[in-house]
């Protein structure tokens, strides 16, 4: 459980300033990966995660003309495909030939 004291900030703290920008994920280049990767972070936002797509995205999403999602789905994908969305792959072991 957490303590009340995670949630405060702390006495130096300055809460005017920006919040530090994310760091970019790598592009995915499976398919297959962008799925699984879009579909967990849909999970994550049917569940109350709040959207990482901000104004700056709205910007390039003009340029690009194209509408902002609404979907949970749909927004996890543009996240994923913007590389908003911070992934892991886990390293595979082969079994071992007899």
């Amino acid at each position: 459980m957490m303590a009340d004291s995670d949630l405060t900030p702390e006495a130096g703290a300055d809460l005017s300033a920006p919040p530090a920008p994310r760091p970019k994920a790598p592009p995915i280049e499976s398919r297959f990966l962008f799925v699984d990767v879009a579909a967990m972070r849909a999970k994550q936002l049917r569940r109350g995660a709040l959207p990482r797509l901000d104004d700056a995205d709205e910007e390039q999403a003009d340029r690009a003309h194209r509408v902002q999602p609404f979907k949970s789905e749909r927004v996890a994908m543009e996240e994923v495909r913007r590389n908003l969305v911070l992934y892991e792959v886990p390293e595979t072991t082969k079994p071992a030939a007899e």
